[in-house]
């Protein structure tokens, strides 16, 4: 897949995954990065399938009895995708979806940058709005 549509998967979103009713026993599985966050505690057991994870969610994982899978091992153990669980990360948290209806790239905001009536936030660029101004 490009690389925007695997965006990170936070091990947040693992261990969600991984304490819901029915995922006792399954494998969660994420085509993209596992990446840490500190801002989680407890990390439940977990099974999880990736493409890269990094060091510390690795560690992290393990640490709690987990077990981190390629998807070698992933097709070894369930060729036809039973009980898995595939999750997705938030794909327009790049960070030029914020930029994709006129916000400029700016240093900072104040007098001398980027002041311009067509680069208020929320108004779309117009080529035919240019001309007649």
């Amino acid at each position: 897949m490009s690389r925007n549509n695997r965006p990170p998967v936070s091990v947040v979103r693992v261990a969600k995954a991984g304490q819901r009713v029915d995922a006792k026993g399954k494998t969660v599985v994420v085509v993209g990065t596992v990446t840490d966050d500190r801002r989680l505690f407890d990390m439940p057991k977990v099974t999880v399938c990736a493409l890269r994870f990094t060091e510390s969610a690795r560690n992290r994982i393990t640490a709690a009895g987990g077990e981190c899978l390629t998807f070698d091992q992933l097709a070894l153990r369930s060729p036809t995708g039973s009980d898995t669980i595939l999750l997705r990360g938030p794909l327009k948290g790049r960070k030029v979806y914020r930029h994709f209806n006129g916000k400029p790239y700016t240093r900072s905001k104040g007098r001398k940058f980027e002041k311009g009536t067509l680069h208020k936030k929320g108004v779309k660029r117009n080529k035919r709005a240019l001309k007649k101004a």
